[in-house]
């Protein structure tokens, strides 16, 4: 199976399209050019300068003791074959950002023993996250480095960190697959037998910039411009009030999807000529719709972008995000969000050139630092070939780029789900909630796909009983008194102690709340207010709102 990036570049290919190699531009005398994606994460760097939001951390497990100098010359290999991990992004007296590309150097490879731990398993996560939050320095570089830890005799780890400005989710699998190649051949002491590179990543950053202009730019923008017009914020409800700026902080959960619903959903793809991406996506809009009570769903998806043959084998920043909007209105059946989900992605993976970068520029006059542009919930499907994963135990510690992130990884005989989410935003328990409510919906359209949208179940049997029975239980005469007011009062004497108010990590008891309230009225009889007066309000929500209301 191919995940949908390999698929529409053979689609592609079968079609003729991209399949020769074109002529590239020449580069300029004067300083590199950086790509659009880079350039956007240079801006976002020089607004929060020592920001690891862009850092990425892969791990790489040895079986057997590894041959500490071939496996270091292999790692020189690599960098030295790929220019862009020797690149730095430096300003000019201009303000312009340009890339300068150091020349090939060895590449230091520190050992770190920690076999001497009493969890080297949980040693190794622990290192390999302090590594991924030390910060990267775009002008002066490296923006690469690795350590092998020596977990236990015969196991030891490399742990690789790299900023974003120079990789992206395809070129890890290239970075592996040329280190193995290396690695195995220095160690036994043959030469480096990697064909060389055709084109670097700066030949990329000059065609694009001398390409994607006039004509052809105006034209991708106006797709996206007609398709995303009046598209709605995504509303879902927070735990806690969105802060001014958005923050990074962040964490995982993970999900149990049971495969006999992965196989369901992926029948269900074939039957109708979707892919899982498509299916699975399609779910996604469901549930954030229903959450958000919104028939209009905005997600964003990350795509290779690589449509020149010449790049498929080079390490870079190339992937670009595409923005999918799907239609929910006129509650339609399952199978016709899936019709109108498929339609959507085509277009856009025909329209994926334009960096996300140009469409936000084109489309959003006003940024707003409380939340990113276009959309706020992110969506990855990645198809790991023949590959196996473990979901996160929900204590991981991220940097959350969205206020909600699912990431689904198919193996092909299973299905593995993570969500990352804002912990400025969501509570755990909201999170793990949502996960049940998604592997409900799943079950749900695996077995029934005609069902409407407004009919499919999201909530558990557990959920349900609660909503039926308890929650619905026979019910109880309200006192007789004259207000709200007087039913608080109450309250405050009968368990003065009990929560009465929770607003962020602040917290009231019934009897404080009437104490303030009380202080508060007292004060208002004495500036003459009295009964039929009217008092305006304006405060924030939280504490001080309830006690004015109160009093």
């Amino acid at each position: 199976m191919l995940s949908d990036a390999k698929r529409e570049l053979l689609k592609r290919r079968l079609r003729g399209e991209q399949v020769s190699r074109r002529a590239w531009e020449p580069r300029p005398d004067g300083p590199l050019p950086l790509s659009f994606a880079q350039q956007r994460l240079w801006f976002l760097n020089q607004l929060e300068p020592g920001s690891t939001e862009y850092n990425l951390s892969m791990r790489v497990r040895w079986d057997g003791t590894p041959d500490v100098v071939a496996l270091g010359a292999a790692l020189s290999g690599v960098v030295a074959r790929h220019e862009v991990l020797r690149t730095r992004l430096v300003a000019g007296a201009d303000g312009v950002p340009h890339q300068v590309i150091d020349e090939p150097a060895p590449f230091p490879l520190p050992v770190v023993d920690i076999s001497d731990s009493t969890d080297p398993t949980q040693a190794v996560r622990e290192l390999a996250a302090a590594d991924a939050q030390v910060p990267f320095d775009l002008s002066t570089g490296p923006l690469i480095r690795a350590t092998l830890l020596r977990a236990a005799q015969g196991e030891h780890v490399l742990v690789v960190a790299l900023h974003h400005v120079v990789f992206d989710e395809w070129s890890d699998s290239v970075f592996h697959r040329e280190l193995m190649a290396l690695y195995e051949a220095f160690r036994a002491g043959e030469s480096d037998p990697l064909p060389p590179l055709e084109v670097q990543y700066a030949d990329y950053a000059v065609w694009q910039r001398q390409w994607l202009q006039g004509d052809v730019l105006e034209q991708q923008v106006s797709y996206w411009r007609d398709r995303l017009s009046g598209a709605a914020e995504l509303d879902l409800p927070l735990d806690r009030p969105r802060p001014p700026v958005r923050s990074s902080a962040g964490a995982t959960m993970g999900i149990d999807i049971p495969d006999d619903v992965a196989d369901g959903l992926r029948e269900l793809s074939r039957e109708c000529g979707v892919s899982m991406f498509m299916t699975l996506l399609s779910a996604y809009a469901v549930l954030l719709g229903r959450y958000a009570g919104s028939d209009d769903v905005v997600v964003g998806t990350p795509v290779a972008n690589r449509n020149r043959a010449e790049t498929e084998g080079l390490i870079g920043f190339f992937v670009n995000t595409l923005v999918m909007r799907t239609d929910l209105s006129g509650d339609p059946s399952f199978r016709e969000v899936l019709g109108r989900v498929r339609e959507t992605a085509l277009g856009a993976y025909a329209h994926q050139d334009v960096p996300f970068e140009q469409v936000v520029e084109a489309l959003v006059s006003e940024r707003d630092r409380s939340r990113t542009p276009l959309f706020q919930a992110l969506f990855n499907y990645d198809f790991v070939e023949g590959g196996s994963f473990e979901s996160g135990s929900g204590d991981d510690e991220v940097d959350a780029k969205f206020d909600l992130r699912l990431v689904l990884s198919d193996s092909g005989t299973r299905l593995g789900a993570e969500f990352e989410y804002s912990t400025a935003l969501f509570d755990a328990a909201t999170v793990e909630r949502l996960g049940g409510h998604l592997v409900t919906l799943l079950s749900a359209v695996a077995a029934d796909a005609g069902q409407r949208v407004g009919a499919l179940p999201v909530l558990s049997a557990g959920e349900r009983e609660v909503l039926a029975q308890e929650w619905n239980a026979p019910s109880v005469d309200v006192p007789a008194v004259g207000g709200v007011h007087e039913l608080i009062a109450q309250r405050a004497v009968a368990v003065p102690d009990a929560l009465a108010v929770v607003a962020g990590g602040e917290v009231l008891s019934y009897g404080g709340l009437m104490g303030r309230a009380n202080r508060l009225a007292h004060y208002l009889r004495s500036v003459g207010v009295g009964s039929e007066s009217v008092v305006a309000l304006c405060l924030p929500r939280g504490i001080d709102m309830i006690v004015a209301m109160v009093g």
